[in-house]
């Protein structure tokens, strides 16, 4: 089989996967807006908005070099090295949390997620685990195995969603939820990867640690910053709306789009994604710059081309659309949607191919990008009179960006 039919194969398969996961939640979506309110949504993103800060910086961003040695037994020291710093980061959040709860809360401008703080080390430390084995997975060209695990995922977190829905336990389901669903899907990798891979463990030593270590150390020195800036600025809005705005319910409506305009990037952008750092990868170490240019654009025009009709419909009858699928309560969303339709396209359309950066080792460019945007971010909703003010310049100001980041990227190559 040729290299071109072997990736267009690999993106088939965890896009069907993908596609099934995301299926699930989306076809539960109107259910689940009308068992939990608006406000409910709201409490649960600040939780998850807090975890996925957190989450970023769990592993040191070893797990995203895994793909990249040659030998599998540095490979298999690099998933140690990310699940032993998963341990110790989740560890350090427990205590943060434990002293300065109040704090967090105060800053957070709401009360209602309090208690829930101290699951978020459990929260952050399955999710370190679960990069750390879809990583290797995708080293080992596992895909069928990541589709899988991407659904058990997503059927039991919608399962339990559901459950406790329909008991009338408010953000308290969607946070436990959430969290049920990381420990199945954990117990299902960890089973999936020792059946076939168990061997590999007798390579693990602390020697090769602490080699692996120094070895990609750019990856805690540009690319953990990097991705730690982009995840603060990305979730400015839900913080600002919340702290800034006192509008937990406008949280719960800014959370609901945000999940529903990135469905196309879970499952188009993220099989795309996968198999393009493993395609370009193998490209530009082959030192063949001009295929790994083609193939650049290829994804690019791709993307476009599915992306755009989906987008004008968004931005023309969003409210409609949204008080149709989801209740009169939030027709609202779908105000919020029509302006984020366009940000979500050029997302769309860049995220899949945003780790040619590490490939080509620009990772302190990207650095730059994220101190960028977190500055403007935090400025523009700082100085609106008001939330929708505040998104048309925070959509405006992220195109400007992904255009100005794409065209590096091209440049360099």
């Amino acid at each position: 089989m040729s290299k071109n039919n072997s990736f267009k194969k690999n993106v088939l398969i965890i896009m069907i996967g993908l596609t099934i996961a995301q299926a699930i939640p989306v076809i539960i979506s109107p259910i689940l807006t009308r068992l939990y309110s608006p406000e409910d949504f709201g409490a649960f993103a600040l939780y998850m908005a807090a975890a996925s800060i957190m989450v970023v910086a769990v592993t040191g961003k070893y797990e995203v070099a895994i793909v990249l040695p040659k030998k599998d037994s540095d490979a298999v020291n690099l998933l140690a090295l990310s699940i032993i710093i998963s341990f110790f980061v989740s560890l350090i959040s427990l205590v943060i949390i434990f002293v300065f709860n109040t704090k967090i809360i105060s800053l957070l401008g709401n009360t209602k997620i309090s208690h829930w703080l101290y699951v978020l080390p459990i929260t952050i430390l399955f999710a370190g685990i679960y990069q750390s084995f879809n990583y290797w997975l995708n080293r080992k060209k596992e895909y069928k195995r990541i589709a899988t695990s991407a659904i058990v995922q997503s059927t039991t977190t919608a399962t339990a969603n559901l459950g406790m829905g329909f008991g009338h336990v408010g953000s308290d389901g969607l946070i436990l939820g959430g969290v049920f669903g990381q420990g199945v899907t954990i117990a299902v990798l960890a089973k999936m990867i020792l059946g076939v891979d168990k061997n590999k463990i007798k390579y693990i030593r602390k020697r090769k640690i602490i080699s692996m270590v120094k070895k990609y150390s750019k990856q805690p020195k540009y690319v953990l910053p990097t991705s730690l800036l982009d995840m603060v600025s990305m979730k400015i809005p839900i913080f600002a709306i919340s702290s800034l705005y006192h509008s937990l319910i406008m949280v719960g409506y800014y959370m609901l789009v945000e999940r529903m305009l990135s469905i196309p990037m879970g499952i188009i952008g993220g099989a795309i994604g996968q198999n393009f750092y493993q395609e370009f990868s193998n490209r530009i170490n082959n030192n063949n710059k001009k295929s790994a240019k083609i193939l650049l654009l290829k994804v690019w025009m791709f993307l476009f081309a599915i992306g755009i009709f989906p987008t004008i419909l968004l931005f023309i009858y969003g409210p409609e659309l949204f008080s149709f699928l989801f209740g009169e309560s939030w027709k609202e969303a779908g105000d919020i949607a029509s302006i984020l339709a366009w940000m979500y396209l050029f997302i769309f359309i860049s995220s899949p191919t945003s780790r040619a950066y590490l490939v080509l080792g620009l990772q302190n460019i990207g650095l730059y990008f994220g101190i960028i945007s977190l500055v403007y971010r935090g400025f523009i909703f700082y100085i609106s009179d008001n939330i929708m003010q505040a998104l048309y310049l925070f959509v405006l100001a992220e195109i400007v960006q992904i255009i100005c980041y794409n065209l590096i990227l091209w440049r360099k190559l």
